[in-house]
Formats: structure tokens, C-alpha cells, sequence
């Protein structure tokens, strides 16, 4: 017996369209900046012979496609579900986030490994230019921070997105540190070694975006959530008598869904119970969209003798 369940499909979402628009505004903003200002840093990277601001400009080229492919998956996650996604579009924001941690990572190796050559054959460098450059750099990087700073902890695209622009944030504050020492010290292995350490950070950084993104692409348990505990919260739903089958994973960051199974204690109203069991998901785990699948208490998991107890996604 499948008892009717209701569910939050919406997911608050005449609340959430206007800062999806908001968002994709500031992701477009961000880009048409990084885009200005890769071009500055390439040809004063190139003018003034620094890996630090060749780095960045490499960074920022790679980032300037990873905030238009943010744009582009809060974009499509706005689309409507339909029959070849019953789910929606939502996880593609995940799926760029994913995306953009693996570029971030590469992008790292890449640097890390030309700065170990320049260890070992310095080149010159004009630290006036470069020293300028990356000041500018900074700049405007430390604007974009702040403009896509107020995203959800959850959302895994704008934060992919965001940790694009800390790199580059870092990359022009290590341009500036290598610039001034180069400058007061005539040390030029400052610019490879604080690239390589920029690069470490950046590394580290995208390392646990790239872990999240994927634990949710694979349907992993969400962060804080224990499938025991949830059974062990159901089973005091009004009218419960057992509960299992408890699957939990997330949509996209923060858009919780489950499946479970519950078996009803005698005389136990049907509906009563899911409503029950329901309430006790959303408050306790923000679950918003919960199945449940309703076993009566005279059919004593009789269905689970026979191969029926398989949860389903609907």
C-alpha cells in the first residue's frame, strides 16, 4: 500500500528566483571584468618577464570561462523539470562546480611545475611594471570577491565560481609580494617560489570544492546527516513502528530528498503517520522532499519476503 504523500517541489522558489537572477548579474559582471583584466596582466606579465603575473593571467583566462560556465549552469538550473528530467536542471550548478574545481586544480600542477623551472633558471624581471600590474590585479580581484560573497554555503556553482576569484586574488597579492622583494633585494626566485605557493593554496582550495561537488553527484548522504539517525527520528513519528529502507541525498547543494519505508503499528491512521513522519524530516533535517512508502501493520514487512521492500524514487 502507497499512502499519497506531499512534498515542497518548489523548494521556496518564487523566494529563490530573484537572487538566481541576481547571482547570474553578478556572474556576467565578473567575467567581462576578469576578461579586461587577463588581458592587462598577460601583456605586463609578458613585458616584464614574471611568471607571477603570467600565472595569473593563465588563472584568470581559465577562470573567466569557469564564471561563464557558472553563469551558465545557475542559468539552465532555472529550468523548469520536464520529461527527460523529472528532477530539473538544478544539479547542473553542481555538475559546473565539479568542473571548476578540476580546472583549478590543473591550473595549480601547471604553475607549481613552471616555477620548479624557473627555480633553477631565474629570468629577469622588470619589478616596476610588475609591481603596478598586479596592484591593479588585486584591485579589481578584492571588487569581485566582495560581489560574489554572498552566496549560500550551499551553493557549490557560486562557490566554485568564488574560489576562482580567490585565486586570483592570491595570484595578484603574490605578484605584489615577489614585485617588492624583488625590488628592496634583487632576490629573483621570489616570483617561482611565491607562484608555487599560491598555486598550493589554490590547490588545497579546490581539492575540497572537487569533494563536495562530487559526494553529491555520486547521491552521497548529505554533510551532517546520519541515515541511522533519521530512521531513529522517524520511528517516533505518530503511529510508527519500524522504519527502514532510509535512503538520503542531496539534489544540489542544500535540496535534500529522501525515500524511506515505514511499518505502521496497529490501528495506526495511514495518513496521520506520513504527515507525522514528514514534519519530523523537514524540521529536524531539512528534507523537503521526502517518499514514503506506507507498510500497514497487517502485512508485517509481508512484502519484504518477496522482494518488494526496494525504495523508489519518484
Amino acid at each position: 500500500m502507497n499512502a499519497p504523500h506531499h512534498h515542497h517541489h518548489q523548494f521556496a522558489h518564487d523566494h529563490a528566483h530573484g537572487h538566481a537572477h541576481a547571482g547570474e548579474s553578478r556572474l556576467l559582471f565578473a567575467f567581462a571584468l576578469t576578461l579586461i583584466t587577463l588581458i592587462a596582466e598577460g601583456v605586463g606579465g609578458w613585458y616584464a618577464g614574471s611568471l607571477a603575473l603570467l600565472a595569473d593571467a593563465g588563472h584568470m583566462l581559465v577562470d573567466a570561462f569557469a564564471l561563464l560556465l557558472a553563469w551558465a549552469g545557475a542559468h539552465f538550473a532555472q529550468r523548469p523539470a520536464d520529461d527527460r528530467r523529472s528532477f530539473g536542471y538544478a544539479r547542473l550548478e553542481v555538475l559546473a562546480g565539479y568542473t571548476n574545481s578540476l580546472t583549478q586544480i590543473g591550473i595549480g600542477v601547471w604553475i607549481i611545475v613552471e616555477a620548479a623551472l624557473r627555480l633553477s633558471d631565474p629570468q629577469p624581471i622588470k619589478a616596476g611594471v610588475m609591481l603596478v600590474i598586479a596592484l591593479i590585479g588585486f584591485g579589481v580581484n578584492a571588487v569581485l570577491l566582495r560581489l560574489l560573497g554572498g552566496h549560500h554555503a550551499d551553493d557549490l556553482n557560486a562557490a566554485g565560481a568564488r574560489l576562482h576569484v580567490l585565486g586570483d586574488l592570491l595570484g595578484s597579492l603574490g605578484a605584489v609580494v615577489a614585485a617588492l622583494v624583488i625590488r628592496s633585494l634583487n632576490w629573483l626566485p621570489a616570483d617561482p617560489l611565491i607562484s608555487m605557493l599560491v598555486a598550493l593554496l589554490i590547490v588545497g582550495s579546490a581539492w575540497n570544492l572537487l569533494r563536495r561537488s562530487a559526494h553529491i553527484l555520486l547521491e552521497g548522504t548529505p554533510e551532517g546527516v546520519d541515515t541511522a539517525g533519521v530512521a531513529a527520528a522517524a520511528r517516533l513519528g505518530v503511529g510508527v513502528r519500524d522504519v527502514h529502507h532510509v535512503h538520503v541525498w542531496q539534489l544540489a547543494g542544500g535540496r535534500r530528498l529522501a525515500t524511506l519505508h515505514v511499518h505502521l503499528a496497529d490501528g495506526a491512521d495511514a495518513q496521520r503517520s506520513l504527515v507525522s513522519v514528514q514534519s519530523i524530516l523537514r524540521e529536524q533535517f531539512h528534507i523537503a522532499h521526502a517518499t514514503v512508502q506506507i507498510e500497514p501493520a497487517d502485512s508485517e514487512r509481508a512484502g519484504c519476503m518477496h522482494g518488494d521492500c526496494t525504495a523508489h524514487r519518484h
